[in-house]
């Protein structure tokens, strides 16, 4: 029979007891709740200090309103972020998260939500740290943290112990980043010209847009004669940019802006041949039909260019993104400048995805990329 300890709180405090059966300490609380019932909680701790902080921590959380269940699990909590609190991603990012989501649930998923603390998401981590890179780490992380903050908006949980964790440094390297050099910067838009893609090559080079953000572009959102460009608009699920600060309206490089005319008349007259099968879209880039790009379209004619520039055929589209960071870092812009233009929320991010083409260093990008790609080279 549980041996009942001395010490017993104030009325509504609980009272803490050992349980000589399971050798713990357990922490019970019985208040009344908004509806006039008996509310009745238990905590559990290897010591009676464990057990009387839980319990101090259960009753603010009461006091909060928050509801915290004794059977709400960690996988619960991730499977309930997964289906409700994403919102809308690209099926290539729900499938990463689903991943990452899998990997925790085996590792700290039948931990009650309640009852999980920073220490076992840091150990949870540890553990994953050596077969993993440090951007799965983060990955990771992020998914918990934000799956936690989901049960925080529906009063699950009062504290989200996920945030306090720092990420380990991982022991397996991810896929490199990869930037072009100046020279095959040059010959890259020295092959793309003249081809469909010619464009497009130019504006992602030179204004550093997301591949999913150029496929996305509409007419109405380039205005030309100012010299500048609305990305407003991706591919992603639902229409939206990747993040809140990826909604930008940049200047566009002269050359760019040169590009952009002439592929303009390229496409009316895609429409005239097409006639009644055009497909208007509005898009800038679009196909001979009017009907949007397809990425792996793109991809086989951009590997065309790279082939034809010298470079070989191992580059990919987003790799034009890395180069404009590379030269726009090399030219001296400051992180905080670079992180605006390509629309990231925080230098950090910036300073992690494009970590090989920063370098440790004023004018904006467009001024940047006209003194180095000029219209007439």
């Amino acid at each position: 029979m549980a041996e009942q300890t001395k010490r017993r709180g104030r009325r509504g405090d609980g009272s803490v007891f050992f349980d000589q059966a399971n050798g713990v300490y357990i922490g019970a609380m019985s208040l009344t709740g908004p509806n006039g019932k008996r509310i009745k909680r238990k905590v559990s701790g290897r010591t009676k200090t464990e057990a009387q902080r839980k319990l101090r921590q259960l009753r603010q959380e009461l006091d909060r309103g928050i509801r915290s269940s004794a059977t709400y699990t960690v996988e619960q909590c991730l499977n309930d972020w997964l289906k409700d609190g994403l919102g809308h991603v690209v099926p290539k990012t729900l499938t990463l998260y689903t991943g990452q989501c899998k990997v925790l649930t085996s590792l700290i998923g039948g931990k009650l939500l309640r009852d999980l603390t920073a220490g076992d998401v840091r150990k949870a981590l540890n553990d994953m740290a050596p077969g993993n890179s440090t951007r799965t780490l983060y990955i990771t992380k992020n998914c918990l943290t934000r799956a936690i903050r989901h049960a925080e908006s529906n009063d699950l949980i009062g504290r989200n112990v996920a945030s306090v964790v720092d990420v380990p440094k991982g022991g397996k390297s991810g896929r490199p980043s990869r930037s072009m050099t100046l020279d095959q910067a040059a010959a890259v838009l020295e092959a793309a010209k003249g081809t469909r893609l010619e464009a497009y090559v130019v504006i992602s080079l030179l204004t550093g847009i997301r591949t999913e953000e150029a496929r996305a572009l509409r007419w109405d959102h380039v205005d030309i004669d100012a010299g500048t460009i609305a990305v407003w608009r991706s591919v992603r699920a639902g229409g939206d940019t990747k993040t809140g600060k990826s909604r930008r309206t940049l200047a566009l490089p002269q050359r760019a802006a040169e590009a952009l005319r002439e592929h303009r008349k390229r496409q009316a007259e895609d429409r005239l041949k097409a006639g009644e099968l055009w497909q208007d879209h509005g898009l800038v880039f679009a196909s001979q039909l009017g009907t949007p790009l397809d990425a792996n379209n793109v991809e086989r004619a951009f590997r065309k260019i790279t082939t034809a520039a010298g470079i070989g055929d191992s580059w990919v589209p987003k790799e034009l993104r890395h180069t404009f960071v590379s030269i726009m870092s090399a030219s001296g812009a400051p992180i905080e400048s670079i992180s605006h233009l390509v629309g990231h929320q925080r230098t950090a991010t910036t300073e992690l995805v494009y970590r090989h083409e920063i370098r440790p260093s004023l004018t904006q990008g467009a001024e940047i990329m006209d003194r180095i790609f000029s219209a007439g080279t």
